[in-house]
């Protein structure tokens, strides 16, 4: 099969792309409004993107009406975000908060999700995340800038919260034990139990 994007619709071609392009790691943002409603919602456009300094990003697309989500404007305006890692325990949970709530509801009160006071940051965390990463907003770029669909989200990771239970030494994780969930296509998901080992050539 020869896919020609020039003649998909987006619809088609985010079809094509998110069925192929997977497993995707979710990213659980938090974040505080200016009047100070706390919003929880999972992305799973997202990615490390450098070391130094420690940066993810995340792409936001609009709302279907053209929108700019509450993701965006709250990281936008306040500059701080927490990107919590999903397992598979809490998959329901991110599903859940994947809902499209008014700006002044929270997802951590509608759908009942505990959380906990963040150390550097005001938004709050995901109290069972095993990982949690607290960030600076350090750019927005819309893209593509003449007519921009999304906004790509650079957040330097200042501080993370790793969850003892999931360790398997002080300088390791148990990827067994932190059991974490990508997105497939569709409403598939994947989680990461099967694993191989494969040592990159010297």
């Amino acid at each position: 099969m020869r896919l020609d994007f020039a003649e998909l619709g987006p619809a088609e071609g985010y079809r094509w792309l998110t069925a192929t392009v997977t497993p995707r790691p979710i990213a659980w943002v938090s974040t505080r409004s200016r009047a100070g409603i706390d919003n929880l919602a999972p992305f799973s456009f997202f990615q490390v993107v450098c070391d130094q300094p420690p940066t993810l990003m995340i792409s936001i697309s609009q709302r279907d009406g053209g929108g700019l989500k509450d993701t965006l404007v709250n990281a936008s305006e306040t500059g701080e975000l927490v990107v919590q890692l999903v397992s598979h325990a809490q998959a329901g949970a991110m599903n859940a908060s994947s809902a499209s709530l008014p700006p002044g509801i929270s997802e951590f009160e509608r759908f009942g999700i505990a959380c906990v006071a963040s150390e550097l940051v005001r938004p709050l965390r995901v109290a069972a995340a095993a990982v949690a990463f607290e960030c600076r907003l350090a750019e927005v770029k819309p893209y593509p800038a003449q007519q921009p669909r999304h906004h790509l989200l650079f957040a330097e990771v200042l501080l993370a919260h790793v969850d003892d239970a999931v360790l398997a030494d002080e300088r390791h994780v148990d990827a067994e034990k932190l059991d974490l969930i990508g997105r497939m296509g569709g409403s598939l998901y994947a989680t990461t139990r099967d694993r191989f080992p494969m040592r990159r050539p010297a």
